[in-house]
């Protein structure tokens, strides 16, 4: 607190979309109990940490950083240290064994708690925590938006998948849908507001409405929001396999503002590997489904997540996934070293690949999947693309940047002739493998 009496929150997001969307529920509610946002941490009066627990690496990160907060506990013993989301419902009581000047856990399916648990600290001290995953996964909450132009929708909660490698659904519980008409009332208010782009997100966008029983389902609810006035764009994320069908593509390629940018995750190219993960589908039924998206959409811009490494993945199966990415041709694809997650099934297998070996297919992966961004990039030379502005670079300020439909970066010295969230045209001069470089057309 300043001289003033102002009230000051730091919020830190790690992991996905969803703890992103997670962060502007919780500052919602910091807002509406006087706190202002601040990038600062030595004059905040609530630290929060929003945390992901997906991969081992990044959970050892976070508790760094909680370590890192006792310093600040001691300089002011009146701040509140909360820690939340997927990485406070796997430690839970741990997390206060671990680092005790924590004040609060807050679990995936408690983040409405964060008033009243602010509010009974006053002039209090001790621990509290809220990880009860057998309340509603959505509340109705105050939500301050991170970005004026851009906003994120959740239609979803959970997931049914059990994977493996993963320890989502452990975390984040089973699949909840909110209603159509709920969803449709929020991407509304938005369109009023102003905003261009939403997100629709979920652990797995195409199960949505499988818990419903009434026969919604993803498309269902991109045929309903087509209807909706103001926004420009509609992205989803992410997509599964196993729950995309032929319907939900058409519903998306006959939709006038759903973006024709499809997040298609395969994990690996071998059937041998997607059945030790769990996955639920098998290559030849994924390349049916890219097939149908590329014939009813031309323009269909598309990417996965591939993982290296699994346990049991031998020299020819790896070669099976090569053989992949590159009949498919991917515009780009999100690489990963397979790392042990304590808590599920892959961890405990004996059979674990060697580390350097590991590395020595990412980066064999990689080599190939570059060039396949590179060409596909270049053949975008000579075309303009309708992109919104976010603003300059984040290391140069000299150049802008905004996404095209497809989700493709397009950066070009600024000129002063388009303002941030201006939906512009831009041609594109050279293709790179990460970016387009290009010019605005007056």
């Amino acid at each position: 607190m300043d001289v003033l009496g102002n009230k000051f929150a730091y919020i830190a997001t790690y992991g996905c979309q969803m703890n992103s969307s997670d962060s502007e529920r919780y500052a919602g509610q910091l807002e509406a109990l006087g706190y202002r946002l601040t990038e600062e941490m030595d004059v905040a009066d609530v630290i929060l940490l929003n945390t992901c627990c997906v991969r081992e690496t990044a959970e050892g990160k976070t508790l760094g950083k909680i370590g890192e907060l006792k310093h600040y506990k001691e300089r002011n013993p009146e701040l509140v240290i909360a820690v939340t989301g997927c990485m406070a419902q796997e430690w839970q009581e741990r997390l206060f064994e671990r680092a005790p000047h924590i004040d609060l856990v807050i679990g995936t399916h408690n983040i409405h708690k964060l008033t009243a648990l602010l509010q009974e600290r006053q002039g209090k001290s001790g621990h509290a925590l809220a990880a009860d995953m057998s309340l509603p996964a959505f509340h109705d909450l105050p939500t301050k938006r991170f970005h004026k132009f851009f906003a994120w929708v959740p239609i979803m909660n959970g997931c049914n998948k059990f994977c493996t490698y993963c320890i989502v659904p452990h975390v984040r519980g089973r699949e909840v849908s909110r209603p159509v008409a709920e969803i449709v009332r929020e991407v509304a208010q938005l369109g009023k507001d102003g905003y261009k782009e939403v997100t629709l997100l979920g652990q797995n966008v195409n199960s949505y409405g499988l818990d419903l029983r009434d026969g919604t389902d993803f498309g269902t609810l991109v045929e309903a929001l087509e209807t909706v006035p103001g926004v420009e764009r509609i992205r989803y994320m992410t997509s599964h396999p196993k729950d995309m069908t032929p319907a939900m593509i058409d519903a998306i390629a006959a939709g006038s503002r759903v973006v024709h940018h499809l997040h298609l995750p395969i994990q690996s190219g071998s059937n041998a590997m997607l059945k030790r993960m769990n996955r639920g589908y098998t290559v030849e039924h994924y390349l049916d489904l890219i097939a149908y998206a590329r014939k009813k959409m031309s323009d269909l811009v598309l990417t996965t997540d591939l993982i290296v490494g699994f346990p049991g993945e031998t020299e020819a199966m790896f070669q099976e996934t090569l053989q992949l990415i590159r009949q498919v041709g991917y515009d780009m694809a999100y690489t990963f070293i397979y790392s042990p997650r304590t808590g599920t099934p892959a961890a405990t297998w004996p059979d674990q690949v060697a580390a350097a070996e590991k590395s020595r297919r990412l980066q064999c992966l990689m080599d190939i999947q570059n060039e396949t961004s590179l060409a596909l990039n270049r053949e975008m030379e000579g075309r303009s693309y309708e992109v919104i502005v976010e603003g300059p670079t984040k290391n140069d300020a000299r150049h802008w940047f905004g996404r095209t439909r497809g989700n493709k970066m397009i950066i070009w010295e600024e000129d002063g002739s388009v303002q941030i969230g201006d939906t512009a045209d831009v041609m594109v001069d050279k293709g790179q493998t990460w970016v387009l470089k290009g010019h605005v057309i007056h």
